[in-house]
């Protein structure tokens, strides 16, 4: 049980609320692939250049993360993250009158992905100075919202798109993030061990964080693992359209990924309350290459979903622990501008992996170099990871839970 002097009830409020923003901000992200086909044929563009549209998104709320921290450290996540709520909505209307792929790219892709920047980082960093001994826990919990979006809203998508076209099915997408996005983000509470009103607040400074080797493997690891980890979003649909898979099922590939991300969320950030979160990264780590063996031998559309929840399972493991392991190494003293600067890691793998994979494709007519390649660079970023385990055996329990 938790310890209520620790984690009052104000601490949940602060992670539903981040579960139910995620859910939202990501099941928009996660909804491309419903839309995928529709971009493709409205504009009659090639593979490579509608996994772009994905790509630029990534890239933008992945580099402009650590900016968003900073404001929330500054300003709170609530004005940061319901700002972000009203960019998305903005960017899913603009794109939904698109006469161009130029016009999907700026809405879409930027519009969207400074929304998401302005929320993803604030509302996860939000929750970490929370909690103490369950912090693998909370944090699993409310990065499960991710996992939740991506089940749940491209699924609805591909239900709108069928009744309304693309355009009338972004439109109502946009209606759903004021409703339940802005309405979560009006929840969420800086912890009072966040803020200076009783004294300094504990911890590193931004510039200390990004001088020590801790930090450096993470940001390596990371940048390793995030094409193995963002490819199957924009790719795993079509490929299994390439094997036969009919369109329903094949949208639906997503949502398994969100499924398995879900588990992972909850069930490996309690385990690494216990077993250590830098072992239990680097063990996730090496699942998400290990889950392409499966894509690489898949026949149809059950081993493709075994692929999905597979990587989606190791992939919701690694989300839920990279804040907790922040706050562990750093402190609640810029929390929120350390981890958004973390994630610009992942920028360049979230824009080069499904564009590179989908360049792979129109030129080979195949997947097999990108599995190929993903196996390899999840082996580098298992690798990466591990120096943080055997600098965790020497230090005194790096990521285990607090004493009592």
């Amino acid at each position: 049980m938790t310890d209520p002097a620790r984690e009052p009830r104000d601490a949940w409020v602060a992670v539903w609320a981040c579960f139910v923003a995620l859910a939202t901000i990501f099941g928009v992200s996660y909804s491309f692939a419903a839309f995928f086909s529709s971009l493709s044929e409205a504009f009659d563009a090639r593979r490579a250049d509608v996994s772009l549209v994905f790509g630029l998104s990534g890239l933008v709320y992945f580099v402009l993360g650590a900016g968003a921290g900073m404001l929330a450290d500054r300003f709170g996540p609530r004005l940061v993250c319901s700002l972000g709520m009203l960019f998305i909505a903005c960017g899913l209307l603009a794109s939904s009158w698109a006469t161009s792929m130029w016009a999907i790219y700026a809405a879409y892709g930027v519009g969207i992905g400074v929304g998401i920047a302005l929320v993803y980082t604030p509302a996860i960093g939000c929750v970490q100075p929370w909690f103490t001994r369950r912090r693998g826990l909370a944090s699993g919990i409310a990065s499960a919202g991710i996992g939740a979006g991506t089940v749940v809203v491209p699924l609805a998508v591909t239900v709108l798109i069928t009744a309304l076209q693309w355009r009338g099915a972004m439109q109502w997408l946009a209606a759903g993030v004021l409703l339940f996005g802005l309405g979560s983000t009006l929840l969420l509470k800086r912890a009072p061990s966040a803020t200076a009103a009783s004294g300094a607040v504990a911890g590193h400074t931004l510039r200390q964080a990004l001088r020590s080797s801790d930090f450096r493997w993470m940001y390596l690891a990371v940048l390793l693992a995030s094409p193995s980890m963002f490819i199957p979003f924009a790719h795993v649909s079509a490929a299994a359209r390439d094997l036969g898979v009919s369109d329903g099922q094949a949208v639906g590939l997503v949502g398994l990924i969100g499924i398995g991300s879900l588990v992972g969320r909850f069930a490996i950030g309690a385990l690494a309350d216990r077993l250590g979160r830098p072992l239990t990264l680097a063990l996730s780590q090496a699942s998400v290459g290990l889950s392409y063996l499966a894509w690489a031998g898949a026949d149809g559309y059950v081993a493709m979903a075994w692929f999905s929840l597979w990587v989606g399972l190791s992939y919701g493991g690694i989300v839920s622990l990279l804040p907790a392991l922040c706050m562990d190494l750093f402190g609640a003293r810029a929390v929120s501008s350390i981890i958004g600067t973390l994630y610009t890691a992942a920028a360049f793998g979230n824009l080069l992996g499904p564009w590179v994979a989908g360049a792979l494709f129109d030129a080979r007519h195949n997947y097999a170099l990108v599995i190929l390649g993903c196996l390899g660079l999840s082996a580098l970023a298992t690798a990466a990871t591990w120096k943080l385990v055997r600098r965790a055996n020497k230090a005194s329990g790096l990521g285990r839970p607090a004493p009592r």
